[in-house]
C-alpha cells in the first residue's frame, strides 16, 4: 500500500509548546516515523493562553470566540505556522514532499457530556502560510455521532503495538494522562485516567515561581499524604466507567491546599501516578508492561511511584525510548497517522475508546487558497 507522507502537530493541555513530527504511514499498519522537533511557547504565551481558559468558559457553541480568544487564536494558528517552517528548514524536507498536515490546535474547553470541544486554531489560515492541505477539527464529528471526542490516539498505539506478543498500556502523562490498553485478541480501550502535569505545574509555578517540576526534584523532598491522595481518588470521576474524557479544569491544586511546596508536589505526583494504576481495573488483560509518553515521563518521582505499584502485578514501568518509540514526537506522530486516516475516510475513533456509536472519521480537509 502506498505510504502517505504527513505531518503532526501538537499542543497539548500542559500549553508548554508544540511538538512537530513527520511520518511515513499507509493509516493502517505500516509506520515509518521521521524527524521531530518541539517548539516551546515563551512564557509570556503561556500566560496568555492560561488568561484565556476564563473566557473560554463562556463558550456556547464550537464557532463562539468570546474575549481574547480570537487574538489567541490567531497568534497560535501563526505560531504553528512558524513551527512548520522551521521544522521544515532544520530537517531539510521540501514542504512539497509533505501530502498533509494533522493539525490538533490548543484545546480551550472539553465538555463530553455536552457534546462541546474546542480546540483553537484556524486550519485554512495554516494551510495558506505553509502551502500544504491541513486536516483540522478532528474531535468533533465524533461528538457529533455520541463520542466524547477524546481520546483519539488508541488506533495509533494500536500499530504500535501490533508487532508486540504481550499485554501493553500506553500511558501519555500530558497536561492530563490518558491510557491506551492494547492486547492481542482485544479491541484496544482507553480513556483519560486522571490529572497528569497540570495540577503539579500549577502548584510549582503558583508557590516556587516555575513552571514546573522538573525530574520531579521538588517532590523528591517532600512527602505523600496517603489520606489525600484517597480523597481524590473517592472522586466521582473514577468510579465511572469508560470511555470518560476529562477537561484540564476538572481537577484543581487545591487538593493540597495548606501544605508545604514540597509535600504539595509529592501528594499530587502521587494522585498522578496512583489514578493512573488504577485504571488498570478496566484493562481487557492486565498489562504487563506500561510504556510512558509524554512530559511526564521525565519526573522520576512520578515514574517511581508507578513503578511501584505495577511491581506488585510483576508488571514493568518503561519510558517510551525504551520500547524504540519517541516518547515526547508520540502525540505529534498519532496527529500525523490521524490525518492520513481522515484523509482515506478511515476511522478514527470506537465505541470502546471515544462511546461513539459506531467507528467514525473525522476531520476538516482545507486546501491552500493561494
Amino acid at each position: 500500500m502506498t505510504l502517505v507522507r504527513a505531518i503532526g502537530l501538537m499542543s497539548g493541555t500542559s500549553m508548554d509548546g508544540i511538538d512537530v513530527a513527520v511520518v511515513d504511514t499507509d493509516g493502517v499498519s505500516q509506520v515509518r516515523p521521521g524527524p521531530a522537533r518541539e517548539y516551546a511557547y515563551p512564557a509570556t504565551f503561556r500566560q496568555k493562553i492560561a488568561s484565556s481558559l476564563e473566557d473560554a468558559k463562556a463558550i456556547k457553541g464550537r464557532g463562539d470566540r468570546p474575549g481574547s480568544l480570537t487574538d489567541v487564536e490567531k497568534e497560535i494558528t501563526d505560531r504553528h505556522a512558524e513551527a512548520v517552517q522551521q521544522f521544515l528548514f532544520e530537517t531539510g524536507i521540501e514542504a512539497h514532499t509533505i501530502d498533509i498536515i494533522g493539525f490538533h490546535g490548543q484545546t480551550v474547553l472539553h465538555r463530553p457530556d455536552q457534546g462541546l470541544t474546542v480546540q483553537l486554531g484556524d486550519g485554512q489560515a495554516l494551510a495558506d502560510a505553509v502551502q500544504i492541505p491541513v486536516v483540522f477539527d478532528l474531535r468533533a464529528n465524533d461528538m457529533v455521532h455520541g463520542g466524547q471526542g477524546a481520546p483519539l490516539v488508541p488506533i495509533f498505539h494500536a500499530a504500535l503495538a501490533a508487532s508486540m506478543e504481550t499485554s501493553v498500556a500506553f500511558v501519555n502523562i500530558g497536561g492530563i494522562s490518558n491510557v491506551t490498553f492494547v492486547s492481542k485478541g482485544h479491541d484496544p480501550v482507553a480513556f483519560d485516567t486522571g490529572p497528569g502535569n497540570t495540577l503539579i505545574d500549577q502548584w510549582v509555578l503558583a508557590h516556587a515561581g516555575v513552571p514546573y517540576d522538573d525530574g520531579g526534584h521538588i517532590a523528591s523532598e517532600g512527602f505523600v499524604d496517603m489520606e489525600r491522595v484517597e480523597r481524590c481518588l473517592a472522586m466521582p470521576y473514577f468510579a465511572k466507567t469508560p470511555p470518560k474524557s476529562l477537561d484540564r479544569n476538572d481537577f484543581s491544586p487545591k487538593l493540597v491546599e495548606g501544605m508545604e511546596l514540597s509535600d504539595g508536589a509529592r501528594t499530587l505526583s502521587a494522585i498522578t501516578a496512583h489514578s493512573i494504576f488504577a485504571s488498570h481495573i478496566h484493562a481487557p488483560v492486565v498489562p504487563k508492561t506500561w510504556i510512558i509518553s509524554g512530559g511526564g515521563r521525565k519526573n522520576l518521582i512520578l515514574l517511581s511511584d508507578l513503578a511501584k505499584l505495577a511491581h506488585a502485578q510483576n508488571a514493568r514501568v518503561i519510558v517510551a525510548e525504551e520500547a524504540g518509540f519517541d516518547g515526547g514526537a508520540m502525540e505529534a506522530q498519532a496527529w500525523a497517522y490521524l490525518a492520513v486516516r481522515s484523509l482515506k475516510g478511515l476511522p478514527i475513533t470506537f465505541p470502546q475508546t471515544t462511546g461513539v456509536k459506531s467507528p467514525v472519521t473525522g476531520g476538516v480537509l482545507v486546501k491552500p487558497k493561494v
